[in-house]
């Protein structure tokens, strides 16, 4: 008999993840009504919004029938329709929590959340019992499950009716002991775009950690129809997009403007269709180029954006696009310097070769060197603050690419005086090109990212630090 009168909320138990839930349940002469599964409400009060796509119900006729332990590869919400069962949850994903055991009764005013990888079983304590669950991803024969057995001596659950008086199919009492169980890897993170810039500079933050994969262009074709079925989606937690069209001159031009646009968006559009149908995080660089420039103090992340030209058009839309998945990270960067061709890599090699550059003076920010963005993007991942905008680029004072020349010489032992500054306009004044417009301010408002507790390293550090490793 389900008690009535109780109050919506929640119980933790020992092992992560998994909550108790107590349900109003409202009855009368007629028999009783509860909300199953409210998600406002529920979410409100800390439940995972594990996003439910099938519905699942086990009739058992006979008290007994006890059934698991299963560890499946989704999430799931367990209640009872009607009876009563007595479960037992067991930790069978990798960590420090393996192996924990929880249990309790559950009768139609009591549910339980269930992560992915932690063993579910349950034995009937009233005849006639329903045991319903709600999971966030569709059934499939190809799924991996992880078993334990109803009878392992570790986990040793005090099961009511002694396994040797229920109803217990065989292949439940053939399952493996604890010692013998593979533990359920943690979800996976995907970086696409792994061949570039960002993509090796993750490769060096992550390591070789199995969890991390890395998908190149001919790894993943973001713009196959066959898109959804080229991964399982559901052993993904995060997708990282470090591919991006940067050529923003390039992007003036008839093909450039396509392969941008492309790229930029269009590639962008596809995973977050991904990302929101399968609940995955996705991480998306942004650019200063969203910006024309022209505010008198740094961008912050709610500023308006009013891109230049196409390149910025295109980030700015890419923007738009991943803002409209329920779990994202846009991280917003300017002025970035990673392995091979860049800024100071060329100007430290003008300063070896005697040549005397002139450089832009007008035009102001901050660089952003790939080890700190893949650093505060692997913040964020572990981190998981609210979800959205964040800035990220180097710390410290503002500085004008002449700025930073000169101190690229200086640091190479070579006399900053011969640099000489320029305005934009007179340095692409002889352009036989298309040239992009750029922002005149590219300096970001970094507070944003501060209050979850990341730092980014001061320009003069960094700058300094890639000079003396580079040479």
């Amino acid at each position: 008999m389900a008690e009535f009168g109780k109050q919506l909320r929640s119980i933790e138990t020992p092992i992560p993840g998994l909550t108790v839930w107590e349900l109003p349940v409202h009855g009368d002469n007629r028999g009783w009504f509860k909300e199953n599964w409210q998600r406002e409400k529920m979410t409100g009060l800390g439940l995972a919004d594990f996003g439910p796509v099938q519905n699942n119900i086990s009739f058992n006729d006979a008290v007994g029938t006890t059934r698991g332990i299963h560890a499946e590869p989704w999430d799931k919400w367990v209640s009872i329709a009607t009876g009563r069962i007595f479960g037992a949850w067991v930790d069978l994903r990798e960590g420090p929590t393996f192996g924990a055991v929880f249990t309790t009764e559950l009768d139609p005013s009591r549910a339980i959340f269930v992560p992915r990888g932690v063993g579910n079983a349950y034995q009937t304590l009233e005849p006639d019992t329903a045991y319903t669950y709600l999971v966030n991803d569709h059934w499939s024969p190809d799924a991996q499950y992880t078993f334990l057995n109803l009878a392992d001596e570790t986990a040793d659950v005090p099961w009511p009716i002694a396994l040797s008086e229920a109803e217990v199919s065989a292949k439940d009492l053939a399952h493996p002991r604890l010692a013998e169980v593979t533990p359920v890897p943690p979800q996976k993170i995907l970086v696409v775009g792994a061949g570039g810039q960002l993509g090796q500079a993750l490769r060096a933050e992550f390591g070789d950690s199995g969890r991390i994969e890395f998908a190149g262009r001919a790894d993943l074709d973001l713009t196959s129809n066959d898109l959804e079925h080229a991964r399982h989606w559901g052993d993904y937690t995060a997708i990282v997009n470090a591919a991006a069209y940067t050529a923003v001159d390039l992007a003036e031009t008839p093909d450039g403007r396509r392969d941008a646009w492309a790229a930029n968006v269009t590639g962008v559009s596809a995973l977050a269709r991904l990302a929101a149908a399968n609940r995955i995080t996705l991480v998306h660089v942004s650019s200063d180029y969203v910006f024309d420039g022209a505010l008198d103090r740094p961008y912050r992340e709610d500023d308006p954006v009013c891109p230049l030209g196409v390149y910025g058009q295109t980030k700015a839309a890419g923007d738009a696009i991943v803002s409209t998945v329920p779990r994202h990270y846009v991280v917003r960067t300017s002025w970035v310097i990673g392995e091979g061709r860049n800024f100071v890599s060329t100007m430290a090699s003008l300063a070896e070769r005697g040549v005397d550059p002139k450089v832009v003076s007008d035009q102001v920010g901050r660089l952003t060197f790939t080890d700190d963005l893949a650093r505060g993007i692997r913040h964020l991942l572990e981190t998981r603050p609210s979800y959205g905008m964040y800035n990220l680029s180097g710390s410290g004072d503002p500085m004008s690419w002449a700025d930073v020349a000169r101190r690229v010489f200086e640091l190479g032992g070579h006399d900053p005086a011969r640099v000489s500054p320029v305005t934009t306009e007179d340095y692409f004044a002889a352009a036989t090109t298309p040239v992009a417009p750029r922002p005149r301010n590219s300096v970001l408002d970094l507070a944003k990212l501060a209050e979850t507790g990341f730092a980014t390293t001061p320009v003069e550090d960094s700058l300094s630090h890639y000079l003396a490793t580079e040479r």
